[in-house]
């Protein structure tokens, strides 16, 4: 190289190096402008995880996870009247009676789980898809069941628009599972229930995990961590008090 393009050559890089951070910063939020929402609310979730974790054994979560929290979209799982409430650390409504969980509840319980690449999860509570999102990015497949119908097919089409494809939604009362897909590496259930249904125990693999909140709307809700070791023996640990919508169907 000669030395006049040498010198223009070093100029041109010493001018991309010297571009201010601020114009990256703002092409990102040109690019995705929730990216601060989602931002915030992880550092909400960190602050979480620090308050709670004696009661939770942890004082982080794993990256993977906290990495899917901070890539799908939640305002894209809310009604539109609540898209400027998406991204705060809360429950909001999503209609017929339902709501979306608190993001540090969903991270909790998507921990919990330890999902690995591999696994095959079964989600009791579609609701507006947003666990089973997050989920999707963690594990091989997601087997999602939904009691209100409008809701599962609201669900299923809004995560197949957002390209979510290791998703299936089915409508059906999810406390008898999914047998015919069974066993499944974890089961995670949405709605509080007042015990553990003995079919989705069965429909556990060994060495897997559910979590569940056991309760009622009459008393205290616990987030409960089901555990099947690789010989079979379940045991269940309570870990905090939460509120959860009731479980509905045949069972309650």
């Amino acid at each position: 190289m000669q030395m006049k393009q040498l010198t223009l050559f070093l100029v041109l890089i010493i001018s991309i190096l010297s571009v201010p951070a601020g114009i990256a910063s703002d092409d990102l939020r040109a690019s995705d402008p929730r990216a601060e929402e989602r931002a915030g609310m992880i550092a909400e979730i960190e602050k979480d995880v620090r308050d709670t974790a004696e009661l939770i054994n942890r004082r982080s979560f794993d990256r993977r996870v906290m990495d899917a929290m901070g890539s799908v979209p939640r305002h894209e799982f809310v009604p539109k009247n609540q898209r400027r409430n998406a991204y705060d650390n809360r429950p909001l409504p999503i209609g017929r009676g339902q709501t979306i969980s608190q993001p540090y509840i969903v991270a909790l319980m998507t921990e919990l789980l330890e999902p690995e690449p591999a696994d095959r999860v079964l989600e009791i509570g579609t609701g507006s898809g947003y666990q089973a999102a997050i989920l999707s990015k963690l594990v091989s497949e997601v087997f999602s069941i939904e009691i209100i119908t409008e809701l599962a097919d609201d669900s299923r089409q809004r995560l197949q628009h957002l390209g979510y494809d290791n998703v299936r939604v089915r409508a059906a009362d999810g406390y008898d599972g999914w047998p015919e897909e069974a066993p499944f590496d974890s089961i995670i259930v949405t709605a509080a229930i007042s015990h553990i249904p003995p079919p989705l125990v069965r429909q556990l693999k060994p060495g897997g995990r559910m979590v569940i909140p056991v309760g009622t709307r009459f008393q205290t809700q616990y987030l409960t961590l089901v555990e099947k070791s690789p010989e079979g023996e379940v045991t269940t640990r309570q870990l905090i008090p939460v509120i959860f919508v009731p479980f509905t169907g045949g069972h309650q």
